[in-house]
C-alpha cells in the first residue's frame, strides 16, 4: 500500500446498524453494500457473525454478491466467534477477521472480569487462531484511548507478533481530543518498530460523543494511520461514528494540507447517503456537512449576493463534486433583492428597479409570517400588470 493512500473501512452495516432505528434486513444490507462498492470503499465490515443468524446470513450473502471491496466480520476474542466469522466469510474473494478485546481496566474489570495477564494471553491466542483461518486479521484494543498506555501498547505488540496485519486503536466512547489521539499513534509507532518495519496498517475508529470523531480521525491520519473506520451519515452507537463523507471531502478539499489519496468516488457521496436514508428510519440533519439538505443552500442576503457573483465566495466545493444536483438559494426573511430578482427571472419575470423594490417589501413582510416561500407565493406578490404581461407573452409564444 502506498504511504499516501488512506484505506476506507466502512462499518455502516455493523457499527452503524447498532444505532437505534438503523437495523437492516439482509436484502437491505446487500443494497447498501452495493452502494458502498460503487462509492469505492476499500473494506466493508458486513456484520458481527456471532451476533445473530441474520448477521451471519447478511455477511455470507454479501461475500457472494460484492466482489471489489474486502469483506470483514467482527469477532470477540473467543474461539467460537472467530470460527463463526471464518465460516461466514468462506466465499469472500478477500476476507478479513476483525478481532477485538478490551484494553482499559474499566472494561476488563467490569465487563469481562479479566485480569491484565489473562487479556494479554487471550490477545495472542485469538489473533493466532484468526490468522490460521484468514490471511488478513485486524486487532482492536477496545477503549484504547482510556487504557493505560503501557498496557495497551503491550497488547498491540503481542497482536502484531501473533500475526495481525492491521491494528485499530479505537476511541470507543468518543473521549479523546485530536492532539491526544494523534499522539497515541505516534507513540505506538515509536515504541513498536515492527509496525513500520513490517508494513502493519494502523487504523482509527472514532465515535462522536464530543463531536470530535472526524477531527480525531484526521489527526490519526496525520500521525501515521492509513485506515479510517467510518460510516455513511455518521450513524452508529450513541452519537455515532466518524462520517465517511466528511473525512473523504476533507482529504480532497484540503489535499494541500493532508497530501493523501483515497479510492472514494466523491460524486457518489450524496447518492450513497440518500440510499441509506431510504433504508433506515431517518435521514441526516439538514445542516449535516457535505450531504445535508442545507449543505449547499443559502438564505442570507449577503451570502446569496456573493453566490450569484461567484460561488467560491461561500462554497469551498461544488455541489457536483459530491453528487448534489445544484446549489439552492433559499428564499426567506434573510434573503436580499439579488436572490429575489434572480428567482423571478428564472420564473420569467423581469422587473425594473421600482418594481423590484415594491415586490421586495411585500416579500419581506410575507417571509416574516411564513417559513417556506414557494414559487406561487412569489408570483402572487407581483403587481397585476407584470403577471398579466407574462401571461400574454407566454400565450403569444404558444
Amino acid at each position: 500500500m502506498s504511504s499516501d493512500h488512506v484505506v476506507f473501512f466502512d462499518t455502516t452495516l455493523r457499527d452503524g446498524e447498532q444505532s437505534p432505528g438503523c437495523s437492516m434486513t439482509t436484502q437491505e444490507k446487500l443494497t447498501m453494500a452495493h452502494a458502498l462498492e460503487d462509492l469505492g470503499v476499500d473494506i466493508i465490515e458486513a456484520g458481527f457473525a456471532m451476533a445473530s443468524e441474520g448477521d451471519f446470513a447478511a455477511i455470507a450473502t454479501i461475500t457472494q454478491a460484492v466482489r471489489k471491496p474486502r469483506i470483514a466480520s467482527l469477532a470477540r476474542a473467543r474461539t467460537e466467534d472467530i470460527e463463526m466469522a471464518a465460516r461466514a466469510l468462506q466465499f469472500a474473494d478477500r476476507a478479513r477477521i476483525h478481532v477485538f478485546l478490551a484494553s482499559s481496566d474499566l472494561h476488563l474489570e467490569y465487563k469481562l472480569k479479566l485480569g491484565r495477564a489473562e487479556a494479554l494471553e487471550l490477545t495472542g491466542e485469538s489473533v493466532r487462531l484468526a490468522r490460521s483461518l484468514a490471511d488478513d486479521v485486524e486487532f482492536s484494543p477496545e477503549d484504547a484511548t482510556r487504557s493505560d498506555r503501557d498496557f495497551m501498547i503491550e497488547m498491540v505488540r503481542i497482536a502484531v507478533e501473533a500475526g495481525a496485519t492491521t491494528i485499530n486503536m479505537p476511541d470507543t466512547v468518543g473521549y479523546s481530543t485530536p492532539e491526544e489521539y494523534g499522539q497515541m499513534f505516534r507513540e505506538v509507532r515509536e515504541r513498536i518498530p515492527a509496525i513500520d518495519a513490517q508494513g502493519i496498517v494502523l487504523s482509527s475508529h472514532c465515535h462522536d460523543d464530543l463531536g470530535l470523531a472526524v477531527a480525531n480521525s484526521l489527526a490519526a491520519i496525520q500521525n501515521g494511520a492509513r485506515q479510517v473506520e467510518c460510516t455513511i451519515n455518521g450513524i452508529g452507537e450513541r452519537a455515532g461514528n466518524a462520517a465517511l463523507e466528511e473525512i473523504a471531502a476533507a482529504l480532497y478539499v484540503r489535499g494541500d494540507h493532508f497530501g493523501m489519496r483515497t479510492s472514494i468516488k466523491l460524486e457518489q457521496l450524496y447518492p450513497t447517503s440518500q440510499v441509506l436514508g431510504q433504508i433506515i428510519t431517518f435521514k441526516p440533519s439538514p445542516n449535516k456537512a457535505v450531504v445535508g439538505d442545507n449543505a449547499f443552500a443559502h438564505e442570507s442576503g449577503i451570502h446569496q449576493h456573493g453566490m450569484l457573483a461567484n460561488p467560491l465566495c461561500y462554497e469551498i466545493m461544488t455541489p457536483a463534486l459530491v453528487g448534489v444536483a445544484k446549489t439552492h438559494l433559499v428564499l426567506g426573511k434573510h434573503s436580499g433583492r439579488a436572490a429575489l430578482r434572480h428567482r423571478l427571472e428564472q420564473l420569467g419575470f423581469t422587473l425594473n428597479r421600482d418594481e423590484l423594490q415594491h415586490t421586495y417589501y411585500r416579500f419581506v413582510a410575507l417571509a416574516d409570517r411564513k417559513k417556506n416561500i414557494y414559487d406561487q407565493d412569489l408570483v402572487g406578490l407581483l403587481p397585476d400588470q407584470i403577471r398579466e404581461h407574462r401571461h400574454e407573452t407566454v400565450s403569444e409564444l404558444d
